[in-house]
């Protein structure tokens, strides 16, 4: 049986003694104290280079390191890390690997965040409450510019006081920021003329998400219709809206604010002009260099392309079938019908919506293709 711990010494030492005196060969003593020829070789040797002070136990000491980094990866690895200081350990390890291809490997994240901690740049963690399970988004993207979305990241005040509303844009299927506009206030024009130039440089989606505020839906609207989501449709794109205080259906996009806001409002510029830098360099690297998890570490501009519906020079007019009945909405918000005016809405003065009967006296409303509300004729009352 192998040596017990508390007489491990003496039984070396025994050992020894029984193996000088000759009485057994190696290998009967070895049998008899039940350890390998090797073993007693190993104590031979030690016993003859060093006497009795050989047969001590000595420190074990690994021959290779497998999670040792080498001095010039630790180097490079920090001097990433000083470029890109909210990066964790596996963004800089996906980043390394796709732009420093001669290198043979790089270490584990694991063994990188081991790094980043002992030179003090991993703030440990503050506790949170368990997360809700996740949910689906709102609706699908299965390519670019299926499903772009559009938010303000909440206000907040610059250096010299003034508000400072950032109005973003992202598509839903590459994650790629299209957009990411300081502005001094959140008015539909002013989101529109951020959007005319975003569609200009990359197109016309399909369909356009945003929660239920102004300026991209009223609430108290047929079809919570705001002017800009009127613009959409003209354009032919869907408004689609998350429910009310689901913000977890446009959950890709609040993410994406999480990340905005670290770094680029902390602390915010002194103007405009400062903190509008701040976020054309955000939208640069967040869509050219940071590797995306969920996109399996590659970068968001590696999936996305421009849209092929090109932005319009002019507005398209509007088209319906030949049994609606067509109408123009007053600058009052109301429609001349059956001799009496019929309020539809103010957000559609000006616009041309198509009424198609469904039942006796029961209408269906549209805005081109997009069914907006009902009005049944019997009750004199619009549904939206």
């Amino acid at each position: 049986m192998p040596w017990e711990e508390a007489t491990r010494m003496s039984q070396r030492l025994r050992f020894i003694c029984e193996l000088e005196s000759q009485c057994y060969p190696m290998s009967e003593l070895c049998e008899r104290h039940g350890i390998s020829r090797k073993t007693g070789y190993k104590w031979a040797r030690r016993y003859a280079e060093q006497g009795p002070g050989g047969l001590e136990d000595r420190q074990r000491i690994a021959k290779s390191f497998p999670h040792q980094i080498s001095p010039q990866k630790a180097c490079r690895l920090l001097e990433l890390r000083q470029r890109f200081p909210f990066w964790g350990a596996r963004k800089l390890r996906a980043w390394l690997e796709a732009h420093d291809p001669q290198e043979e490997s790089w270490p584990a994240a694991s063994t990188i965040g081991d790094l980043l901690k002992r030179h003090g740049l991993v703030a440990p963690r503050r506790s949170r409450r368990r997360p809700l399970p996740p949910q689906r988004p709102r609706v699908e993207a299965t390519g670019p510019n299926d499903v772009w979305s559009i938010d303000f990241k909440g206000q907040f005040r610059l250096g010299n006081g003034r508000l400072c509303y950032p109005l973003t844009i992202s598509d839903g299927y590459s994650r790629y920021l299209l957009g990411c506009a300081g502005l001094e206030s959140p008015r539909g024009d002013s989101c529109r003329a951020v959007m005319e130039r975003v569609f200009r440089e990359h197109g016309v989606p399909s369909a356009i998400l945003s929660d239920n505020g102004s300026p991209f839906a009223a609430s108290r609207s047929l079809g919570r219709l705001s002017r800009l989501s009127v613009w959409w449709i003209r354009l032919g794109i869907r408004p689609v809206l998350i429910q009310p205080g689901h913000p977890e259906q446009n959950g890709r996009h609040e993410r994406m604010h999480r990340t905005l806001k670290a770094e680029t409002t902390r602390p915010p510029a002194e103007d405009g002009r400062r903190q509008q830098g701040r976020f054309d360099e955000f939208r640069s690297s967040y869509n050219e260099q940071r590797p995306h998890e969920a996109l399996g570490q590659v970068p968001p501009a590696s999936l996305y392309r421009c849209s092929p519906r090109p932005y319009p020079s002019r507005l398209p007019a509007w088209e319906y079938p030949s049994h609606f009945d067509v109408r123009r909405v007053r600058h009052t918000g109301e429609i001349r019908w059956r001799g009496e005016s019929l309020f539809v809405s103010q957000s559609l003065q000006g616009e041309r919506i198509g009424l198609e009967e469904v039942e006796e006296d029961r209408w269906s409303v549209y805005l081109g293709s997009v069914l907006v509300g009902r009005y049944d004729g019997r009750e004199r009352k619009m549904y939206g």
